[in-house]
């Protein structure tokens, strides 16, 4: 399988703005090939950025800009192959069933043990993608960057990360390992980055998407963390920055592959 992914970001920053980048797609071993392209420019002229090594094969690339500028990001990416299954640090299977930001694990915790006391292992993690799958209803802008899963479940609405985050502190308070992932999705509409939740099962990663908005198969990670606090496509560590037009794509090279929600899938 072949994925062309990109991204075009034109944004405004006042002085003394710095800026992480998280839209490119994770370095991970055992693509058959992969080549891209990345453009930052300001008020027409090339900046200067670094590129860091983030969790789980992601990077960011960090600029500082010193005086006020519109900047253009643009990011392209041809893949072919899937990843090799990551590996599984010990410490992850600590970080990753805590609380965190987004996805209060310890809140939920009666609900989680209401809804799936007897269950364990794969069955738990389907049961959980289809729950929130059904309670959660789809609506574009319809939740708050504060909301957490807590909220998310008292309003029973959101979008792509609001169902992740809801999946994740129900796993997490089954003390399932559980974390967010920022994706490139091919056949996502309308097309936008997207957040889909991996579980830790039997020594490996398998990813859910209670949207159901995507085929997994052809998902292509960017990045990964607790939550939607550690996977932001772009954010400020110093001034400020006003987001003018986002543009994103994701295909396949070749026929679209279905999505089949009662398989456990590997991000790849």
């Amino acid at each position: 399988m072949e994925r062309s992914v990109s991204t075009r970001l034109v944004f405004s920053t006042i002085a003394d703005t710095k800026i992480a980048l998280a839209v490119a797609a994770a370095r991970n071993t055992g693509y058959s090939s992969f080549s891209e392209e990345l453009s930052i420019t300001a008020d027409g002229r090339e900046v200067p950025f670094k590129e860091l090594p983030d969790a789980h094969g992601g990077r960011l690339h960090y600029m500082e800009l010193a005086e006020p500028a519109e900047v253009t990001v643009e990011y392209s990416a041809t893949i072919g192959g899937r990843a090799s299954a990551p590996d599984v640090a010990p410490v992850d299977l600590i970080r990753y069933v805590r609380p965190s930001r987004y996805a209060e694990s310890d809140r939920l915790l009666p609900t989680a043990y209401a809804e799936f006391g007897g269950l364990s292992g794969g069955d738990l993690v389907l049961a959980v993608r289809n729950w929130v799958s059904k309670e959660l209803s789809y609506v574009s802008g319809s939740s708050r960057v504060t909301d957490g899963a807590a909220e998310t479940l008292m309003n029973r609405r959101g979008v792509c990360r609001d169902f992740a985050h809801l999946a994740i502190a129900l796993l997490r308070s089954k003390d399932v390992p559980a974390r967010l992932s920022a994706v490139y999705a091919p056949g996502l509409k309308p097309m936008d980055f997207h957040a889909v939740a991996e579980a830790y099962l039997d020594g490996r990663w398998v990813v859910i998407d209670p949207t159901g908005l995507a085929p997994r198969s052809s998902m292509v990670r960017i990045t990964a963390g607790r939550d939607a606090a550690d996977t932001a496509f772009l954010s400020t560590v110093g001034g400020r920055l006003t987001l003018r037009k986002m543009q994103v794509s994701a295909v396949v090279n070749g026929d679209l592959p279905a999505e089949d929600p009662t398989l456990l899938e590997v991000l790849g």
